[in-house]
């Protein structure tokens, strides 16, 4: 085949230099056949394609191959056949010819067959504040100079075009719960129906047509926020089209050039704001004349008023251990002593986790999405210490443990005592009745007469709890007597001569 510069510098010789084409012929060593095509036609390239094939091997099984093509086409993407699975199957129904036959045929029989299927898609208008869209798509940013893959949660009201998006660390349920009340909490209200693919946080069996069996705890979502679930046909990207070409808006406009933050909240933040800026500056697709956030601002008064919060959690039952930790998402988190030997439940939040038993909560941490990590709160084992005094020294939960400024430096003082971890205990033990803004104002008071020992502590805070003397009645000047009553028991004594 004759390449683009060997044609070029034929025709330059001849056209451009008036050279023969003998001389043509040889300098670059071509035959004059070659020559007088590249004169006689004009063009510029040459693409050679076999248009018929004899199929010596592939006549017969013609109409097998057709049959596999047609029942790979009618699959959904994810499940579709490669060519190279469609030829092993071929070969094992006897077939033996090579892949290359079997490569051309398909690539003509989805020429032919692809003006006759070509898709075609009725576009779709919403009414103000009737629909939104949401979807979930993978990006690439660098978190404090770590490659990261994070899930965005992709929000879009169907009529403005106004979009929401935010940055998780996972696609569980949680994150779904949160990236729908912080889009609704931006909206100031939400729409009538949801439209969503079939993701698993949501949808847990597909049924024929648009019958599904949503999630409980999704339908509770929806049912906080009036909202009316519509999941999509399978393979059916065009029912939420708005959406995932906003997906593809995003990562070009946003996460282009890769971005770089410190944390998970300077990315959404900085998201939130490119949200409202795109919004404010682009013109909406269908009302030209205007701005999407200027549609927007006429379609909220259509929008369902936001309700508030959803109390958004996964649960999960877990069990305590004797250390006073509990297992969750490849992580360790403390419980208060009290909890040890009973079961509890696990409240994940997309930021944070509750513990509670038997209704009353036990523990909250702010969720770690590391692995193998354990997370303390100290005072959750100071009840411990009552009886392991020695274990304030060494303990993990106490290590880099950071008390308030006074109680710091009483713990720093005590710490060359003898007895100065028993005296320090008993400090932190009075936090769990007199709370520790008492506590840290009787440490400031203690330190303020020069002395540091627990007992004078626990002394101002006994005084501390003391009721308070009654206050001072003042007598007005009317009521003020102006003799004042002498105590005389002989009247008795005359009262008795009376009877």
């Amino acid at each position: 085949m004759l390449v683009v510069e060997t044609i070029a510098k034929i025709r330059r010789a001849f056209f451009k230099h008036g050279r023969p084409i003998k001389a043509i012929c040889r300098e670059l060593g071509v035959s004059r056949k070659v020559v007088r095509k590249v004169i006689r036609s004009g063009a510029t390239e040459f693409r050679y394609e076999r248009e018929a094939q004899p199929l010596p091997k592939i006549g017969r099984w013609r109409d097998t191959l057709d049959q596999l093509l047609s029942e790979n086409e009618t699959k959904s993407a994810r499940e579709r056949l490669t060519l190279i699975r469609i030829f092993e199957e071929l070969s094992g129904r006897g077939y033996e010819g090579g892949y290359d036959a079997v490569r051309r045929y398909a690539r003509r029989w989805a020429k032919e067959r692809g003006h006759s299927t070509a898709a075609a898609f009725v576009p779709l208008s919403f009414a103000p504040g009737e629909a939104y869209q949401f979807y979930w798509s993978h990006e690439i940013v660098l978190l404090s100079g770590v490659t990261v893959t994070v899930k965005v949660a992709h929000m879009r009201l169907c009529h403005s075009r106004m979009l929401f998006v935010r940055a998780y660390p996972r696609e569980t349920q949680e994150m779904v719960f949160d990236a729908h009340d912080r889009a609704f909490a931006l909206f100031k209200g939400t729409c009538g129906r949801g439209i969503y693919d079939n993701m698993k946080t949501a949808v847990d069996a597909v049924f024929v047509g648009k019958d599904r069996l949503y999630n409980r705890r999704f339908l509770q979502m929806c049912s906080h926020y009036l909202v009316e679930p519509v999941a999509c046909t399978p393979a059916s990207g065009w029912e939420k089209g708005q959406v995932e070409n906003q997906v593809g808006l995003v990562r070009e406009r946003f996460f282009t050039p890769r971005l770089r933050f410190k944390t998970l909240d300077e990315l959404n933040a900085w998201l939130l704001d490119k949200c409202i800026a795109y919004a404010k500056t682009h013109k909406h697709p269908e009302f030209t004349d205007k701005t999407v956030w200027e549609v927007f601002e006429a379609e909220r008064p259509k929008l369902v008023p936001y309700v508030g919060r959803f109390d958004g959690f996964h649960a999960v039952p877990a069990a305590v251990s004797k250390t006073c930790l509990v297992r969750f998402d490849n992580n360790k988190y403390s419980v208060a002593a009290s909890a040890v030997g009973r079961p509890i439940e696990i409240h994940a939040y997309a930021d944070r986790i509750v513990i509670r038993q038997d209704g009353r909560i036990v523990a909250e941490h702010r969720r770690s999405f590391a692995r193998g990590e354990t997370v303390y709160d100290p005072w959750h084992y100071v009840p411990v210490l009552a009886r392991k005094p020695g274990a304030l020294r060494n303990g993990a939960p106490f290590k880099d443990w950071v008390l308030p400024a006074a109680m710091e430096r009483v713990r720093r003082k005590l710490a060359g005592a003898d007895d100065g971890n028993r005296q320090m205990v008993d400090i932190l033990a009075a936090v769990l009745t007199d709370g520790l803004a008492a506590v840290e104002a009787a440490c400031a008071e203690a330190l303020a007469h020069g002395v540091h020992s627990a007992d004078v502590v626990l002394n101002i805070l006994a005084r501390q709890r003391e009721p308070t003397p009654p206050a001072t009645i003042l007598t007005p000047a009317a009521l003020t007597l102006r003799h004042a009553p002498l105590a005389d028991c002989a009247r008795y004594d005359n009262l008795r001569r009376t009877v």
